[in-house]
């Protein structure tokens, strides 16, 4: 009976924040995929039943396709630079004996990531300005001219330019997340190392990276899962532009729904953003309870 009134008592917590959670979060992906079958006028609240049409849309759409594109190119740097990258800087700054200097390293890298979006794209707005940017003057300065050019004006660079700033506003969150995985290895794997006759690069690849491969999974999933919910860093910087070379699927939703009034054309896009990043979360846990470090 004492078991009963425990376990009701339990349940008496938990409901309110299952109701807020399904008010707040599923009530409003269920609407969602029902907005999707609807061709809706959002500013004269027009509805007109169409199915799965929106969909058949997303197939035959160029700009989707090609912000689906943006959105995987992102995902690709971004595994590079803030997984990869991240993983080793961390353990050149963890391989490093003094304690301060380590904390100041770890202080330094991760200011970037304290800077909103929003500021560091506008920061970064004016950096890559062809006239009065410092990026041209500095290619001037060290006699490389001919590398000047409207880094954000033009197709064939606007996109790296976009994706070159969010690396650098999240590189360091990411080391940091490294640092600490590292921290828990336990340090006399490395002295047996040590002692075997193991140099650094054969320590990392032989102890770290087999040893924080829990995190890189988890870093690589949520890196994916990020790139693909891009919006801040584009619409700050380019608005989608020039000739919608940099619109990824965050920002094309918008557009579609908020600027060409097509909202159930942007609630099916936002449906697959939302099947993407499901899948990638369900990847995620798959791959971390198999991959689970125990030492």
């Amino acid at each position: 009976m004492r078991a009963i009134v425990q376990r009701t008592l339990g349940l008496a917590w938990v409901v309110p924040a299952l109701v807020l959670v399904g008010v707040f979060v599923y009530l409003p992906l269920v609407q969602n995929i029902g907005f999707s079958t609807l061709k809706w006028d959002i500013y004269s609240g027009d509805q007109e039943y169409v199915g799965l049409d929106n969909y058949t849309k997303l197939l035959d759409d160029p700009i989707f396709w090609s912000s689906f594109g943006n959105n995987l190119l992102y995902a690709v740097i971004s595994i590079v630079f803030q997984v990869f990258g991240a993983l080793l800087l961390a353990a050149l700054i963890e391989s490093i004996r003094s304690d301060r200097w380590r904390r100041s390293l770890r202080a330094i890298y991760f200011i970037p990531s304290a800077i909103s979006l929003t500021v560091a794209g506008l920061l970064f707005y004016f950096m890559y300005e062809p006239n009065l940017g410092p990026l041209n003057h500095a290619f001037q300065a060290v006699g490389l001219g001919l590398f000047d050019q409207s880094w954000l004006g033009q197709e064939s660079t606007a996109m790296f330019a976009i994706i070159g700033m969010s690396q650098w506003q999240g590189f360091g969150y990411s080391t940091l997340l490294f640092a600490v995985a590292i921290q828990r290895i336990p340090s006399e794997l490395y002295g047996a190392a040590a002692i075997d006759g193991t140099g650094p690069i054969r320590r990392f690849i032989h102890v770290t990276v087999p040893l924080v491969r829990e995190m890189t999974g988890l870093m690589t999933m949520v890196t994916i899962s990020g790139a693909f919910q891009v919006f801040n860093e584009v619409m700050v910087m380019t608005s989608g532009g020039p000739n919608n070379s940099t619109q990824v699927m965050g920002t094309w939703l918008y557009r579609s729904g908020f600027v060409r009034n097509n909202f159930g054309y942007a609630a099916a896009i936002a449906t697959l953003i939302f099947v993407i990043t499901l899948g990638i979360a369900m990847a995620q846990l798959w791959v971390t309870r198999r991959r689970r470090v125990e030492w």
